[in-house]
């Protein structure tokens, strides 16, 4: 009897001691809102502003430097695309000068002697030079 007693009464200390820490913790809480209310009132402010003065500076800084390397990368593609272009309009009216001087080499067939046979060479025969000076054109805008 005495035993269970002695167990009684230390279970019971256990549960005071358990109910005193969260009524502590509790208590920590309550004073924690209230030193940061306080803070907030009088201190935070300042320390807001400072914040916010400390970023614009780096956004700043980081659109500076993101602004440089947008421009450098322009002006490498712009210089890339004309070195492109300039040897692609090079290399066609190369193409197209050697072909002005192979056709009259080439031996073609003489035409044939009807008229309805002879009209398609001739519309074969006109686009070739029309793409010529289509290209010859383009050549010189540039």
């Amino acid at each position: 009897m005495l035993k269970q007693a002695t167990d009684n009464l230390n279970a019971s200390r256990v549960a005071d001691a358990a109910l005193a820490a969260s009524r502590q913790v509790w208590l920590a809480g309550l004073g924690a809102a209230i030193v940061t209310r306080e803070w907030a009132r009088s201190d935070a402010g300042d320390l807001f502003r400072t914040l916010v003065k400390e970023g614009q500076g780096v956004e700043k800084r980081a659109v500076r430097v993101i602004g440089q390397q947008v421009d450098s990368s322009l002006a490498l593609a712009t210089s890339t695309w004309n070195k492109a272009r300039h040897t692609a309009l090079s290399t066609v009216n190369g193409l197209v000068d050697a072909a002005a001087v192979a056709l009259p080499k080439l031996k073609a067939p003489s035409a044939p002697a009807s008229k309805s046979a002879a009209k398609p060479r001739k519309a074969a025969s006109r686009a070739k030079p029309r793409q010529a000076r289509r290209v010859k054109r383009s050549a010189r805008k540039v």
